[in-house]
């Protein structure tokens, strides 16, 4: 029976090993290479332990243009890239690609959309697809056959296995409800304020008694905005949900590919990551 597919969240990997490990690990160029050396690394223990069929490593711009015309503080609130992190973002796909590790990019959707469609027709083809990210917004995309691999922070074991069953014990709802969930409590990381006073609890219990927010909207109106906040946030709250919902394409289904770790470690030669280099070269 064929591993499951690999869909990685290139984006978080890289901004979590640049803050993760020291700017001191220095490529040929004299400039950091740690987001590169840190994100290749966890790619290639989950790979080889999950014994991946295929990786493919996903990008995106980091706020597409739509969920800022619904909701203008969507990422606003985070910083620009830093400039070492910028140049080793430009470096990753050559490194990933030598790898044999497929590499997608879109212009105008971000790569939480890629990494569900793919997981979407991975599933539709009978296979199980594994997405590695901290991103917990992947929720929504657990079922029997695709699980979420969270990574924690710095400091943080081997990434915890999201399945339904744990997606319902840590929110309190199932996957499908997963956007609802986020529009009603809200995401820091985004920028989404949520409803103000609905904490996770509450947005839980709002939803397991109505359903879905749509049905709890219209229950809402049917109180009257005097009666019922929810009532006078309407509009504010389907953005939301429209935001934290990801964006369904057309791709198609990835070969089987292993690792390449001779061509790999050309390339981590060529960038001065010498012990990667020779890592990638040794028997695995």
């Amino acid at each position: 029976m064929a591993g499951p597919l690999l869909l990685v969240d290139a984006p978080y990997l890289l901004y979590r090993a640049f803050f993760g490990l020291p700017d001191s690990i220095k490529g040929a160029d004299g400039r950091p290479v740690n987001a590169l050396l840190g994100s290749t690394n966890t790619i290639l223990a989950v790979a080889e332990e999950q014994k991946a069929r295929a990786v493919v490593a996903c990008f995106g711009p980091d706020a597409a243009a739509y969920r800022v015309e619904l909701y203008s503080g969507y990422h606003a609130h985070r910083p620009p890239m830093p400039r070492d992190l910028a140049h080793q973002w430009g470096l990753a796909p050559r490194l990933y690609a030598a790898l044999g590790w497929s590499v997608q990019d879109h212009d105008s959707l971000e790569a939480d959309d890629l990494l569900g469609s793919l997981a979407r027709v991975e599933e539709d083809a009978g296979g199980t697809a594994l997405i590695l990210t901290g991103d917990r917004d992947m929720f929504q995309c657990a079922s029997e056959t695709v699980s979420v691999l969270l990574l924690g922070g710095r400091g943080k074991k081997g990434p915890q296995r999201m399945g339904p069953a744990e997606v319902k014990s840590r929110y309190g709802v199932g996957p499908d409800l997963v956007p609802d969930f986020i529009a009603l409590r809200g995401d820091p990381s985004d920028g989404l304020p949520g409803m103000k006073g609905i904490g996770e609890k509450r947005a839980a219990d709002i939803l397991r008694r109505h359903g879905s927010l749509a049905a709890a909207l219209d229950a809402a109106e049917r109180d009257g905005p005097d009666r019922n906040i929810l009532a006078r946030a309407r509009e504010e709250l389907e953005a939301y949900r429209e935001i934290a919902t990801l964006r369904s394409i057309e791709v198609e289904r990835p070969s089987d590919a292993g690792t390449d770790r001779t061509s790999g470690a050309a390339v981590a030669r060529e960038l001065g990551m010498e012990r990667l280099a020779e890592r990638l070269a040794s028997p695995a």
